[in-house]
């Protein structure tokens, strides 16, 4: 998929020496940047899920043995 974005000129004068120094082209540098960026926010996302029941009542422990005894 094409797409376009507008990058301050100084971004573009970097990401050139980047481009250049690596081989790259453009594209590529961009492609990698938004899978390192989209590879992070995923894993922010799983840290924050952890310890959602934290604080909540009852205790995630005493409210799996509730359940659990329920199927007795």
């Amino acid at each position: 998929m094409r797409t376009i974005i507008s990058l301050p000129e100084e971004q573009v004068r970097l990401l050139a020496e980047v481009c250049q120094g690596q081989g790259i082209s453009r594209a590529e540098a961009v492609r990698r940047a938004v899978a390192k960026y989209l590879e992070e926010h995923r894993r922010r996302r799983r840290e924050e899920s952890f310890g959602m029941w934290r604080g909540r009542e009852p205790d995630g422990l005493v409210l799996q043995r509730r359940l659990r005894a329920e199927w007795s």
